[in-house]
């Protein structure tokens, strides 16, 4: 096998984040799942921005974030997403090559904008997302680059993808490529609604092997297996994935593999500001830690320390290096 150029690899929807305060209140007001993600239609979009507060625009997307996570822990990081020719499809070209993550997929001259997703955060920090997938859902097998997915140790998707069709197909394509050159392939669940959404076929991903490692939080982990007792659906979790980690919040995470259950607390925050990203930046430092081939443990540890920084700001990209943070509190990098 080649030596890689990336450590890890992300494909996922390419989307600018649209950041207001919002009260539970306002929620209700506009028929929204507080803590949920729903896909709306550019004419929702338009009425959600209109009735919202002031906003701030920061470059998001699930796989975009733990890539970006990745990369300012020091890992060499490229990503595949589509964009509009437009504003935000420069805002996001910029913001994720600035990060120092490799980014090479052609943006499209016409058809819908560039996707966003504005992020109603409540007092307690939980966030209830409304996302425009607009031009990311037109990401197609096209638009995965074989060289580029070989190159990689770990190819890294997001659940969300599975909800267009092209990009499902892009999903598969890029799988079967890396598992081809012996590359390892990962997923996050994303969501418990889009668990709910395509249950059937997230289960065959695992049973199948498509997918060799899988992230979960416990909503996600309760979808997956329609079940809200922990310890069922993380033994069959166990039972079907190679490898999976599960995430509780302020219990840390658990992560499951054949051989051994390893349990890993969370770290202190001062302040819960934003919960936006923490699964995603959780999954950058437990990613980190495995292309550097650290135990179960210290993967997890990373991920909790990521985590933890994101959730004490607005946004959900790192504002504080993720790398000089691991080196203050003991781990490897």
């Amino acid at each position: 096998m080649t030596a890689a150029t990336y450590d890890v690899l992300g494909i996922g929807n390419a989307i600018v984040d649209i950041l207001a305060k919002a009260e539970d209140g306002f929620l209700s007001e506009q028929g929204m799942t507080k803590g949920a993600m729903a896909l709306i239609d550019e004419a929702r979009a338009a009425a959600i921005y209109q009735a919202m507060g002031p906003a701030i625009e920061i470059s998001g997307g699930s796989a975009a974030n733990t890539i970006a996570g990745l990369a300012d822990l020091g890992a060499r990081a490229a990503f595949v997403g589509k964009v509009r020719n437009d504003q935000l499809g420069h805002v996001f070209s910029h913001d994720i090559r600035a990060a120092q993550v490799a980014f090479e997929t052609h943006a499209a001259s016409i058809g819908p904008a560039t996707a966003r997703c504005y992020v109603l955060v409540s007092p307690d920090g939980e966030r209830t997302m409304n996302t425009y997938l607009g031009a990311a859902q037109d990401l197609s097998p096209a638009d995965i680059d074989p060289a580029q997915i070989a190159a990689s140790s770990i190819v890294y998707l997001e659940g969300y993808l599975w909800d267009p069709a092209n990009a499902k197909e892009a999903f598969l394509k890029a799988s079967q490529i890396a598992h081809d050159n012996k590359r390892s392939v990962a997923l996050t669940l994303s969501d418990a609604f889009c668990v709910g959404r395509y249950r059937d076929e997230f289960l065959d991903l695992i049973r199948s092997r498509t997918v060799d490692l899988v992230f979960a939080n416990e909503a996600e982990l309760a979808s997956l297996y329609q079940t809200d007792d922990f310890d069922k659906a993380l033994a069959q979790l166990r039972n079907e994935a190679s490898l999976a980690v599960v995430t509780r919040s302020e219990k840390g995470c658990v992560v499951v593999s054949k051989d051994k259950v390893t349990a890993v607390p969370a770290f202190p925050v001062q302040q819960v500001v934003d919960t936006t990203g923490a699964g995603d930046l959780f999954a950058a430092g437990f990613l980190f830690g495995t292309v550097r081939g650290l135990s179960h443990e210290q993967c997890g540890r990373l991920g909790a320390l990521a985590a933890a920084e994101v959730i004490q700001h607005i946004g959900a990209r790192p504002q504080t290096s993720l790398k000089a943070l691991a080196k203050d509190a003991g781990l490897p990098v």
